[in-house]
């Protein structure tokens, strides 16, 4: 069987339809190529953002740690220093105490701090605790206070000093009433506490200044 030669028109149809088949054939391999690429672009893209924010993180958490190291010696100077001003006055104090009937503002101090015991306590027998060196300067200082709860109150106490109080204390009396339900330490270091307890954010204020992260204050 003999094949027919196809005439130039039939030959333009069939090479147009090759054409038209490898164009689609590139367009699809151009399409596949482009999603390809932009996958992985995407997926480059991100590691490198990944990388980066990681970068970023680590120098973040560096630069945090520092702050913090640092922030936490300013604070433990600050405190060592405060700490530095307490010790002084505890120093002082004792040294003032240590001078027993000699200081009168210590005979003072003592009298004053015995008659607010007496008023706390309110009964006609008290003990009078104090340091064994502090025994004879807190029974006149206790006398005197004796009278001055007379006047304020009308009211006779009868006190009895005991010394017991350590030797290594800063001074001062501790009352306790009759049955030892009640005691008030009226003791330096007790005072001196308490002042610390007090005084401390105030001192800090004064000394550091304000600290700007603190919303309120009591």
């Amino acid at each position: 069987m003999s094949t027919r030669a196809l005439n130039d028109e039939e030959v333009l149809t069939e090479m147009n339809k090759m054409v038209a088949f490898i164009k689609q054939e590139a367009l699809e391999k151009a399409r596949e190529i482009k999603v390809k690429a932009d996958e992985e672009f995407a997926i480059e893209k991100a590691k490198l953002v990944k990388q980066e924010q990681q970068a970023i993180d680590a120098q973040y958490e560096k630069k945090r740690k520092g702050a913090e190291v640092a922030q936490k010696n300013l604070l433990h100077r600050r405190e060592e220093h405060l700490q530095d001003l307490f010790a002084i006055s505890r120093t002082e104090l004792a040294q003032l105490a240590g001078k027993g009937s000699e200081s009168g503002s210590y005979t003072q101090f003592l009298e004053g701090v015995i008659v607010q015991g007496f008023l706390q306590i309110m009964e006609p027998k008290v003990f009078v605790h104090t340091r064994t060196q502090d025994a004879d300067v807190a029974k006149q200082a206790a006398e005197a206070a004796s009278k001055t709860y007379k006047e304020l109150t009308g009211k006779s106490v009868e006190f009895e000093i005991v010394s017991d109080l350590g030797k290594d204390g800063a001074g001062g009396v501790t009352l306790v009433n009759a049955s030892q339900r009640i005691t008030v330490d009226n003791t330096l270091d007790e005072r001196l506490r308490l002042l610390e307890d007090r005084m401390l954010p105030e001192i800090r204020r004064d000394l550091f200044g304000v600290n700007e992260n603190r919303k309120f204050y009591t």
